[in-house]
């Protein structure tokens, strides 16, 4: 057997789907990436912008000096419409909130570290040496999705997924930098995207560009998960019910909906309570219950101060969207306000209070003003008491 196919054989055996090689190369797109820096579409992920990531993202070699391929993976998880249908309806609780589809099961950094670590391993033990080589999955200073393409995975999306013609883009990649010459495959050079523009179209926050960018300090995903301060108040509406991440932009593309996808239960097999957490809930979650609940789900990556930010602006919108709820948010969103600890989370649910259309609940941010030691808190009250402030 070839080496090269035993490698890829054994990839497969341990979940991955799909399996390329290319060059260690620096990306072609590199200078698309730089752009994107210099416009400020990254936000406050600083990390991406420092020097070490710059150096590391423009040339492979950079992190590995050895390398001389990189082998690229992709695992599938489930799409939403799957994970919907193997959903207990009866279970969705009354004012439910909305988790990004690969957040539901264990975390898959941890799961797919252990099979990284293992592929590597038997590459090793199949030459009877030890090989330099360094794996990542979602976690390393590289453009693994411009890898992937190059290496034959898929083609870049408009949503900058990197979407496969069968798998569609609920796929998790991956990849190791090995210091063995191995033959490339071919670049995926389609793109079939064509003149669909679905998820520009989709996007609540118009975060989308046309030209297969987008910016993410507008993108729910970042606003849910890696900005760890306030939501920018005129994005908080568009946020919708979304508490952590957002599948939206991957929903309406017509490659997710073309094949049926086999994948694995690790991937879907729901946590307590992650697929449509109860808001009223997750809101009086207490450090511990929170770090207990996630302990082994990505959710972590939010934080309890970030995660409870995101519940009360999605309490705030379900409010205002159903005026029937309103009653029942108010009177959870009123009693949390003047117990939570946390001041990001105080000030919004400030926030989602002031978009319920009641005496009480202006009554409520008043005394909570009355009290209030903390700046950013009470800038939000002040903001609250002045309906201007807050028109969409």
């Amino acid at each position: 057997m070839a080496f090269l196919q035993f490698i890829k054989l054994e990839a497969r055996r341990l979940g991955f789907q799909l399996v390329g090689v290319t060059t260690p190369d620096p990306p072609i797109h590199y200078e698309v990436f730089e752009r994107w820096l210099e416009a400020g579409w990254h936000g406050e992920m600083d990390y991406l912008a420092s020097q070490r990531s710059r150096l590391r993202r423009a040339n492979p070699r950079n992190i590995l000096p050895e390398c001389q391929a990189i082998l690229m993976l992709g695992i599938p998880y489930p799409s939403w419409v799957e994970a919907e249908q193997q959903v207990n309806q009866d279970a969705l609780n009354i004012i439910p909130g909305r988790v990004a589809t690969y957040a539901w099961g264990a975390d898959y950094h941890n799961i797919l570290a252990e099979r990284l670590q293992e592929l590597a391993a038997s590459i090793e033990t199949h030459l009877g040496k030890p090989i330099p080589h360094h794996w990542y999955c979602d976690t390393g200073a590289i453009l693994e999705r411009d890898l992937g393409q190059r290496a034959g995975l898929g083609w870049v999306g408009k949503n900058t997924c990197l979407i496969h013609p069968h798998l569609g883009s609920y796929f998790f990649l991956a990849e190791i930098l090995l210091g063995l010459d191995l033959d490339p495959d071919p670049p995926f050079a389609p793109d079939y995207c064509g003149t669909c523009t679905r998820c520009i179209e989709a996007c609540p926050t118009a975060c989308i560009a046309p030209d297969h960018t987008l910016n993410a300090s507008h993108c729910i995903s970042y606003l849910t998960i890696e900005l760890k301060g306030a939501i920018p108040i005129e994005l908080r509406p568009k946020i919708g019910n979304w508490i952590f991440g957002c599948d939206i932009c991957q929903q309406v593309c017509p490659w997710n909906q073309r094949h049926p996808k086999s994948f694995e239960d690790s991937f879907f097999t729901p946590l307590i309570n992650t697929t449509h957490p109860n808001l009223i809930q997750e809101l009086c979650l207490s450090p511990k219950e929170f770090s207990q609940k996630f302990k082994n789900s990505a959710v972590t990556r939010a934080k309890r101060r970030g995660y409870l930010r995101n519940v009360a602006v999605a309490l705030g919108n379900i409010a205002t969207a159903d005026p029937d709820k309103a009653q029942l948010i108010e009177k959870i969103l009123t009693q949390t306000m003047f117990r939570e600890e946390e001041p990001l989370v105080r000030g919004h649910i400030v926030w989602a209070l002031s978009r319920i259309n009641s005496d009480s609940a202006q009554q409520a941010i008043k005394q909570l003003a009355e009290s209030e030691t903390n700046a950013y808190v009470q800038t939000e009250i002040q903001m609250a008491l002045n309906a201007r402030h807050y028109q969409e």
